[in-house]
């Protein structure tokens, strides 16, 4: 993976792509006027993380780019309303979606809303399983601005996680959240969307396996959910118990954990 800025960067935002590589393990490019394209040969990479002011932009060659946008997530006054109508949730909430997770963080910024500012375990850990859109949401989240304090805010409260589901859930202790909340990416699309398909060259398609439930159950201390077609039959298998939605094509299934507070 190659990090580097756009043309003519300020100086802030070079040190932010250099602090990037050394945390990521990506290579540090100058860009120095180089053509993307070119850089990729040169590099004999095809993901380069662009760090922009206001976040990151995620390019390979012969595919859209993908940048951290509200256009690609919850609009600022959608996010403040979702946190708004939630409840509480003050222990956080794990977010194990594995594919530029929720269209570049679209209910985390609603999670993180109603998780609230306080207590340690006021969080949302986003769970994602490719190092170039991990890398590229962590910079999102850390630098753009929608124009709302109260989202900003939210969004600098979520952190992401590199790597698979199951090993993230592996390394939590048990009760430590909330919520854990599962969106694989559908193997047979709803419908076709320019959004979503860049995303598809990234997305682990294998089925989720009884093991990450079981450890979903161990994590959670209220409720796990899975979010899939409707009928689909990953509930039944899964143990899920499906939520009618009459009018959508979406469904969602819960395991209620309902475990007593300990504090």
């Amino acid at each position: 993976m190659i990090i580097t800025t756009g043309d003519k960067a300020a100086e802030s935002i070079v040190g932010r792509a250099v602090a990037l590589a050394n945390e990521t393990g990506g290579k540090y490019v100058p860009r120095s006027h180089t053509p993307l394209t070119k850089m990729a040969k040169m590099h004999g990479d095809d993901e380069i993380i662009v760090v922009l002011d206001g976040g990151a932009r995620l390019v390979r060659p012969g595919s859209p780019p993908m940048e951290f946008s509200s256009q690609h997530g919850l609009c600022p006054r959608q996010a403040a309303a979702q946190g708004r109508e939630r409840p509480d949730a003050g222990r956080g909430v794990d977010d194990c979606g594995g594919h530029g997770a929720r269209l570049y963080g679209r209910p985390w910024v609603g999670f993180a809303r109603f998780c609230g500012p306080g207590g340690p375990g006021a969080h949302v850990t986003a769970i994602e399983s490719s190092p170039a859109l991990a890398a590229m949401l962590a910079e999102g989240l850390a630098h753009y601005r929608s124009g709302l304090a109260e989202v900003d805010d939210a969004m600098r409260r979520i952190r992401v996680a590199c790597g698979h589901h199951l090993d993230v859930l592996r390394k939590q202790p048990d009760n430590s959240v909330d919520i854990v909340y599962f969106d694989p990416m559908f193997r047979e699309p709803l419908m076709d969307s320019s959004s979503i398909s860049p995303l598809r060259a990234f997305a682990n398609s294998d089925s989720l396996q009884p093991e990450s439930i079981r450890e979903a159950v161990r994590v959670a201390r209220k409720t796990v959910v899975l979010k899939e077609k409707k009928g689909s039959g990953e509930f039944a298998r899964l143990g899920f118990v499906p939520i009618d939605r009459p009018h959508s094509k979406i469904s969602y299934g819960v395991i209620c954990v309902d475990r007593p507070h300990d504090n």
